[in-house]
C-alpha cells in the first residue's frame, strides 16, 4: 500500500521514521517511560538522524508494546529485560507463568472486592456458614436482637484473629445451647442487660452459671482460643462495657469459679 513520504531529513529507505514523542503517543506511554526503558536495557537505543534526534521504526514499536504489556501485568522490569534474551519456548513458558500469577491476583482482588461490598452492607468480614446458622438459632430461641448482633460482631473478631481455634469454640457454644437448661441460662444472661447492677437476681444468675460451668467442664480447662491471646479479655471487656449488670455478673462468675 502506498503511503505518503515522511517529511524531514529522514530518507524513505530508512525504516526508522518516527520520533520518540510519536512512538510514545502511538503506544500509549510517556516519553519518560521510554527513556527509562532505554536506561534499564529493555529497549535498545535507536540511531539518531542528522539533527541528532532518536528515530524509531515498526520493530521498536512492537518491542515497546510487548514491554508495556508485560509491565502492566506487574512483571518487574528486570524480568522483562531477561526475557529479551529468552528463546521462543522460554518466552512462551514465562507468559504462561505470568498468566497464572495474574489469575491468582484476580482471584485475590475479587475476594477483596467481596469483603469491601460486605463492609459497605454493614458486615465487616465474612463468616463461616456455621456462624450464620448459629445466629439464626439464637434469634429463633428468643435471644434479643442486641444479643444476636453482639454475638455476630464478636465471632467476626474471633474468626479474624484465631481462624483455627474459632470453630472449636463455636461448636462448644452451639452444643451448650442445644441443652434447654443451659440455653435458659444464656437467655437469662441476655435479659439481665437492663437490670440494675445491684439487683439480687444478678447474684442468683451468677451462682447458677458458675455451677452449670463446673458441671459441664468439671476440673478441665475451659475452652479458649490461646492462653497468651488478649482477644478473650478484649471480647469480655466489650460485653461488660455495654451493661453494668453484665460487668458485675462477669465479676461474680469469675470469683466463684476461681474459689
Amino acid at each position: 500500500m502506498l503511503q505518503p513520504r515522511p517529511r524531514g531529513k529522514v530518507k524513505w529507505e530508512d525504516d526508522r521514521v518516527i520520533t520518540i514523542g510519536q512512538l510514545a503517543g502511538y503506544v500509549g506511554v510517556s516519553i519518560k517511560t521510554i527513556r527509562v526503558y532505554h536506561d534499564k536495557g529493555l529497549l535498545p537505543e535507536p540511531d539518531r538522524d542528522a539533527s541528532g534526534y532518536r528515530r524509531y521504526g515498526a520493530n521498536d514499536a512492537i518491542d515497546l508494546i510487548k514491554i508495556r504489556t508485560l509491565a502492566e501485568a506487574g512483571v518487574p522490569l528486570a524480568r522483562i529485560r531477561d526475557l529479551r534474551s529468552a528463546t521462543d519456548e522460554e518466552f512462551q513458558q514465562a507468559l504462561r507463568e505470568i498468566d497464572d500469577e495474574l489469575t491468582a491476583r484476580i482471584r485475590g482482588l475479587r475476594a477483596t472486592q467481596g469483603r469491601l461490598r460486605q463492609l459497605a452492607a454493614g458486615h465487616p468480614a465474612p463468616l463461616p456458614t456455621e456462624v450464620g446458622t448459629h445466629l439464626e438459632h439464637l434469634a429463633r430461641w428468643g435471644f434479643s436482637p442486641r444479643w444476636v448482633d453482639l454475638q455476630r460482631d464478636l465471632w467476626i473478631l474471633v474468626f479474624a484473629t484465631h481462624s483455627n481455634g474459632a470453630i472449636t469454640l463455636l461448636h462448644d457454644q452451639a452444643e451448650t445451647l442445644v441443652d434447654p437448661v443451659l440455653r435458659q441460662l444464656f437467655l437469662d444472661y441476655d435479659h439481665a442487660h437492663d437490670l440494675d447492677a445491684d439487683d439480687p437476681r444478678i447474684d442468683d444468675l451468677a451462682s447458677r452459671i458458675a455451677e452449670a460451668t463446673r458441671e459441664r467442664y468439671g476440673s478441665a480447662e475451659l475452652p479458649e482460643l490461646d492462653a497468651a491471646s488478649e482477644i478473650p479479655a478484649l471480647i469480655q471487656g466489650t460485653v461488660n462495657a455495654s451493661s453494668p449488670a453484665w460487668q458485675r455478673l462477669d465479676t461474680l462468675i469469675r470469683a466463684q469459679l476461681d474459689a
